[in-house]
């Protein structure tokens, strides 16, 4: 155990709580009660929380990227405005009743089977998008969403004109009559078994991407650049591809009918 851990867990069972702006960077926490415990502002980049009780741990400013694991991490009314998680595994963690804001960052966040309720205040650019989508709003050209996770999300009908979703899962996601029309899904975007049948994806760069099984019929790949891409199993049927680059594609098993 590092010195800044042991004098952390000395401190906290003696009843001290504040350790604001503490370096804890690659500290190993695991399965630990810090209940209560401030750590605004404090660096805990790369840090093992897993299994961790953080219940009403005040985070806000704290530094928790560099693939910091919250697995299973109990965060029940944790402050985390401000608070830097990018990268970090979420996976299973509980932050219902967490306060989170537009300051929050989880770019890139791992969310698999974490616990929100649904008046929690989490505000990252796949949420936004989705929560305004759900209230009729469709334009959203020239959006930042790189790397973003929306997969089997219904996004049909969308305007993602010069959008960047360069590295964005949308596999299994409906993009049906979608524009996407210039935007950046390249740098291996995952639209596997994506439904982007009658999509505007005209001029898109789609280089790298994989789309294997996806639905493409009827849509407009006029000037697209599929270089690199992974068309396999996918079907094509009906769709224009007039100038479209497809040098060093997969075209196993393509419907082109």
């Amino acid at each position: 155990m590092k010195a800044a851990e042991l004098l952390l867990l000395l401190r906290y069972k003696k009843g001290d709580r504040n350790f604001s702006g503490m370096n804890l960077s690659g500290a190993d926490l695991r399965q630990v009660d810090l209940n209560g415990a401030n750590l605004s502002g404090a660096n805990l980049s790369g840090a093992h929380l897993s299994g961790t009780n953080l219940t009403g741990v005040n985070f806000d400013g704290a530094n928790l990227s560099g693939q910091a694991d919250l697995s299973g991490a109990t965060l029940k009314g944790a402050s985390l405005r401000g608070t830097n998680l990018s990268g970090a595994d979420l996976g299973g963690a509980d932050l219902s009743d967490a306060i989170l804001n537009d300051t929050t960052n989880l770019s890139g966040a791992r969310l698999g089977g974490t616990k929100f309720h649904d008046e929690t205040f989490l505000r990252t650019q796949e949420f936004v998008l989705l929560q305004k989508y759900k209230k009729g709003e469709r334009n959203f050209s020239r959006s930042r969403l790189s790397g973003a996770r929306l997969s089997g999300v219904d996004l049909s009908g969308v305007d993602l004109s010069e959008a960047d979703l360069s590295g964005a899962d949308l596999s299994g996601t409906n993009l049906r009559g979608a524009d996407l029309n210039r935007a950046n899904v390249s740098g291996g975007a995952d639209l596997n078994a994506a439904n982007l049948s009658r999509t505007n994806l005209r001029r898109a760069n789609l280089s790298g991407a994989s789309l294997r099984e996806a639905n493409l019929t009827g849509t407009d790949l006029r000037g697209a650049n599929l270089s690199g891409a992974d068309l396999s199993g996918a079907n094509l049927t009906g769709s224009e591809v007039d100038d479209a680059n497809l040098s060093g594609a997969n075209l196993t098993g393509v419907k082109l009918s």
